[in-house]
Order: C-alpha cells, then sequence, then structure tokens
C-alpha cells in the first residue's frame, strides 16, 4: 500500500512539472487555434493559425506577451510586402532575391528583434501562391487566430512559475562550491604540492560555467513571476533570487582568489608544508565551517515559507558566529608565525583577507540591507519607467489595505 502512494504521488508531482505543463499548454493552444481557423479562413488546412499559437505560447507569460506582439509584426509586415511585390512584379528568381532582402530590411525597421526571418518567410510563403490577394489575407487572419488563442491560454491556463528550479540551480551551486572549498582546507592543512594546488585553481575557475548556467535558469524564473496571476509578491521574489545569485558569484571569485593564494604559496614553500599543524587544522576547520555557511545561505535564500526562512537564518547565523571565531583563532596563530618565520607573510595575510571577505558576503545584516536598496532601486526604475500602472497599483492596493485595516 504504501508502494502505490509513493508511486502516485510520483506520477502527481511529474504532472505538475512546468515541463509537462508547458506542453500540454502548447499542445491545448494549438488544437484550438486550428479549429477555429477552420471556420474563419477560407484555406483547407490552416495550419498558420496552430503554428501562430504553437510559437506564441512560450514559457512565461512575459514573454508571451512580447513576442506574441513582435510575431504578429513579422508576419503582417511579410504578407505586406508580398502584396506589394505581386502588384509589381511577381515571382522571379530575382524578384525572389529582392523580396528577400526587402523583407530583411521591414523587419529591422519594424524591430521585431528575433523574427526577422519570419518576415521573409511570410513574404515568400504567400508569393509562392497563386491566388495571391485571398491567400495573403487568409494567412494575416490565421496569424491573428493563432496570437489571439495562445494569448487567451496563457490568462485562462497560467504558465509554470520556474523559480523551484531556480532555486535548485542555485543551491546546486552552493553544494559545488562547498565540496571545492572542503578540498581545498583538506589539501592545504597537509603537505600541499604545487600540482593539487594548481588543480583545485581550475576547479575554481570552472565553477564561471556553473555561474552561467544557474544565471540563465534564473533570468527563465524571473519571466515566469513576471505579470503572472498565480505569483503575489514577483518583486521579492525575483530580488531575494537575483541577490543571492550575486552573492555567491562573489564568494566563487573569492574563492577562486583563495585558491590563486594558496597555490603561489605552495610553490613559494615546496616541499615544506604551507602552515604548521595547529594553523593548517584551523585553516581547514574554518573553510569547512565556511563552506556550511555557504550551503546555509543558498537555503534561506530559496526559502520561501517564513518560519522555514527564520529556522535558514538562525542556522546561517550561528554558522557564521562559529567561523568568525575560528577566524580569530586562525588570525592569532598566523600573527605569532609571523614573529618567527616571516616568510611569505603577503600570502598568508592574503588567506586572512580572502576568508574575511567571504564572511562579510555571507552576513545576514548586509543581505538583508542588500534586499532592502535592491527593492527601493528596482521599485524607483518601475515608476519612471510606469508612472500611470505604478498609480493605478496603488490606488487597487489602498483599499484592500483599508478594508484590512478595518477588519482588524
Amino acid at each position: 500500500m504504501r508502494e502505490v502512494r509513493e508511486r502516485a504521488a510520483r506520477i502527481v508531482r511529474r504532472h505538475r512539472e512546468p515541463v509537462v505543463v508547458q506542453a500540454v499548454r502548447s499542445t491545448a493552444a494549438a488544437t484550438v487555434a486550428y479549429v477555429i481557423a477552420l471556420k474563419l479562413s477560407p484555406e483547407a488546412a490552416p495550419l498558420t493559425a496552430p503554428l501562430t499559437a504553437l510559437l506564441v505560447v512560450q514559457v512565461t507569460l512575459y514573454a508571451t506577451l512580447t513576442n506574441g506582439v513582435r510575431r504578429v509584426n513579422s508576419v503582417v509586415a511579410g504578407v505586406l510586402v508580398a502584396i506589394a511585390f505581386s502588384l509589381l512584379v511577381g515571382l522571379t528568381w530575382w524578384s525572389l532575391a529582392l523580396l528577400i532582402m526587402a523583407s530583411l530590411a521591414v523587419g529591422h525597421l519594424v524591430r521585431v528583434d528575433e523574427y526577422v526571418p519570419e518576415v521573409a518567410i511570410s513574404a515568400m510563403l504567400v508569393l509562392g501562391v497563386t491566388s495571391v490577394g485571398d491567400t495573403a489575407w487568409a494567412r494575416v487572419v490565421e496569424t491573428l487566430i493563432g496570437a489571439i488563442v495562445g494569448l487567451s491560454c496563457n490568462l485562462l491556463l497560467p504558465p509554470p512559475v520556474w523559480v523551484e528550479e531556480a532555486g535548485e540551480s542555485i543551491e546546486g551551486l552552493a553544494r559545488r562550491v562547498r565540496q571545492l572549498m572542503l578540498r581545498v582546507g583538506e589539501e592545504a592543512a597537509g603537505r600541499l604540492a604545487f600540482e593539487q594546488a594548481a588543480a583545485r585553481l581550475h576547479e575554481a575557475r570552472r565553477l564561471d560555467h556553473d555561474i552561467v548556467e544557474v544565471d540563465a535558469a534564473l533570468r527563465q524564473a524571473e519571466d515566469s513571476l513576471r505579470l503572472n496571476p498565480r505569483v503575489r509578491e514577483g518583486l521579492l521574489h525575483r530580488v531575494a533570487l537575483r541577490t543571492g545569485l550575486d552573492t555567491l558569484e562573489i564568494c566563487t571569485v573569492v574563492l577562486r582568489v583563495l585558491a590563486r593564494t594558496l597555490t603561489d604559496l605552495a610553490k613559494e614553500r615546496q616541499p615544506e608544508p604551507l602552515f604548521g599543524p595547529e594553523t593548517g587544522e584551523a585553516l581547514e576547520r574554518l573553510l569547512s565551517e565556511i563552506a556550511d555557511a555557504v550551503v546555509s545561505f543558498a537555503v534561506l535564500v530559496t526559502t520561501q515559507v517564513s518560519l522555514n526562512a527564520d529556522a535558514a537564518e538562525a542556522r546561517l547565523s550561528a554558522e557564521l558566529r562559529q567561523a568568525a571565531t575560528t577566524r580569530d583563532k586562525l588570525a592569532q596563530l598566523l600573527l605569532e608565525r609571523l614573529q618567527h618565520d616571516a616568510r611569505q607573510w603577503q600570502l598568508h595575510g592574503a588567506v586572512l583577507t580572502e576568508v574575511n571577505r567571504i564572511l562579510d558576503e555571507l552576513d545576514t545584516e548586509h543581505r538583508s540591507r542588500r534586499l532592502l536598496e535592491e527593492l527601493d532601486r528596482v521599485s524607483t526604475e518601475q515608476r519612471e519607467r510606469m508612472p500611470a500602472l505604478f498609480r493605478l497599483r496603488e490606488r487597487i492596493r489602498l483599499p484592500a489595505a483599508l478594508r484590512r485595516d478595518r477588519n482588524r
């Protein structure tokens, strides 16, 4: 019985995945557009309508609105260019070349961005048929049907929100940073060879590719939160995830600098160990504590429930306090070493400085201040870019706030 429940739960989760939801929405939009076009279009097989609906229904509502308008503009512009050429020159090899060149130029003029080739494609398809006039207007009608159905589908069936996937990407990046930091600390505590230190440095540099992938997932999540009726605090989620990724990116850069410092130190002290036994142990323990704090920070950034967020913040604060205590012990040990052996004191100081930078970036007060500053900046930009929409939003929110106060 338990296995049956678990299997049913997995099936339900699979059907709720954004990829599955998006496939169902696209299929439904294309089918409905084709059925409507059969009744309104003079064409026997009006495939332009489902094709347009399929392309208009993008991953997010924000992308659907922007891409839908550009796609309709591209198709209509291509049809108008084809009508003009059919009335003037007809279809020849040189007129086709002029048609393609003119269509691409018109596409840039009407600013359809990535749909510039669609202008030329529409023009060639319309120009290549016999009854140019009827086919041209039928293509316009089918395009409008597909675009309207695609836009309506996103209003009736809200698109999936990709915040959970973006959060998993951020947590995955934090865990990779943690694993690398643990290896760096473990090797630095022993007799670290120059080749090992150089290998860790290359691993730290490869984290840049992971950041690019996480950034792409985060941009998709940000688009899914815009204009989505299922999301209330979309701005807060977007800013929290974006500032969290920025902090992790800074920590990754500092970790790369730390790996470079240890590589230079291994080159200078080879074959001697980098640090004494007690100092190496303190550094290993400190990097382990910071690694745990990095993962806790990622969990805090991606947590949306307030109760879980409070627990994650309390855990992160405790880990940072413990790391600060270990940092102070390491600083004292490095100072004592400097009094007896001043060789490579610049590199020892650089290790301590880079550790401090990571602790400062993960600090909860620093994160709260950064979050408020980013919220104020984004709100100010929205107010300046769309003042009328901002005033309308405030008028809608004010009566709701007054009703809540009256109920209290």
